[in-house]
C-alpha cells in the first residue's frame, strides 16, 4: 500500500524520487506499529498537502512562493515524517505503550498538516499577512508571517488528521482534542521559529519543520500524562 501510494505521488510530481523513497519507509514504520490503519493519517497529510499546494498555484508563482515543480524532496519529507515514525517505532517492541506512542505520532502528523496547509492556503487566498512576533504587516509568504485564512485552515487540517486517525482506530476519540491542539501549537511554534531563527539564518526550513513536529508530539505526551493522572 505504501509503495503504491508513493508511486502515485511520484507520478503526479508531488515528490521527488528521494521523497517517494523516504515516504515509503516512514509510512511502512507507521503501518508496522498501527497496522494498515496507520497509513490513513499519513495518507491524509499527503492529500491535504497535495490539494493545498496546487490551490492558487498561479498566484503563488506570481508571489515567488510556489513549491518547486519537481515536488517535495527527501529532506522535506523526512523533516515532517521523522518524528511520527520515531514515536511509532517502539510500539513494535512495546505494544503495551501503543496508545500513548501513537498519540504522539498522530500529533506530529497533525502539526505537519497544519503547518503545510496554513502556509499553502494563506499564500493562495490571503490578502494580508502579519509577523507572528510583533504583528507588523509582512509580504505574503514571508517566514514567520501568518494570516487569518491560513491559521484557520491549519486548525482545520490538524482536526482532520486527528479525526481520521480516530475513525480508523489509530487513537481513541477522546484524544482528538489533544492531538488537534498539539498540532496547532506546533504550527504556531513553526511560525515563530521561522520569524526568528530561520530568518536570521541560524537554522533552515527543514530543521524548523522537524523541531515543530517533535514539539507537537512532546506536548501531546505531556498533556496525556497530566490528563491521565488527573483522571479527567
Amino acid at each position: 500500500m505504501a509503495v503504491g501510494f508513493a508511486v502515485v505521488a511520484r507520478t503526479m510530481g508531488a515528490v521527488t524520487d528521494g521523497g517517494a523513497l523516504v515516504g515509503v519507509v516512514m509510512a511502512f514504520v507507521l503501518m508496522l506499529a498501527a497496522g494498515l490503519s496507520g497509513f490513513v493519517p499519513v495518507g491524509t497529510v499527503f492529500l491535504l498537502t497535495l490539494v493545498t499546494t496546487r490551490w492558487g498555484y498561479e498566484r503563488k508563482q506570481r508571489l515567488g512562493v510556489a513549491e518547486r515543480g519537481r515536488g517535495r524532496t527527501a529532506s522535506q519529507i523526512l523533516a515532517n515524517l521523522c518524528a511520527p515514525a520515531f514515536c511509532a517505532l517502539p510500539v513494535i517492541w512495546f505494544p503495551q505503550f501503543s496508545q500513548v506512542l501513537l498519540l504522539a505520532a498522530t500529533a506530529a502528523l497533525a502539526e505537519a498538516a497544519a503547518d503545510t496547509v496554513s502556509s499553502e492556503v494563506g499564500q493562495a487566498i490571503a490578502d494580508h499577512a502579519y509577523m507572528i512576533t510583533d504583528f507588523r504587516a509582512a509580504p505574503i509568504g514571508t517566514n514567520g508571517a501568518i494570516s487569518v485564512e491560513g491559521t484557520l485552515s491549519g486548525c482545520i487540517a490538524a482536526s482532520i488528521v486527528s479525526c481520521a486517525s480516530a475513525f480508523v482506530g489509530v487513537v481513541t476519540w477522546q484524544w482528538t482534542p489533544v492531538i488537534s491542539l498539539a498540532g496547532v501549537a506546533g504550527m504556531f511554534l513553526d511560525s515563530f521559529l521561522g520569524a526568528t531563527w530561520e530568518n536570521s539564518g541560524r537554522i533552515g526550513n527543514d530543521t524548523v519543520n522537524f523541531v515543530s513536529t517533535v514539539f507537537a508530539a512532546d506536548l501531546a505526551l505531556v498533556a496525556a500524562i497530566v490528563i491521565e493522572k488527573a483522571g479527567i
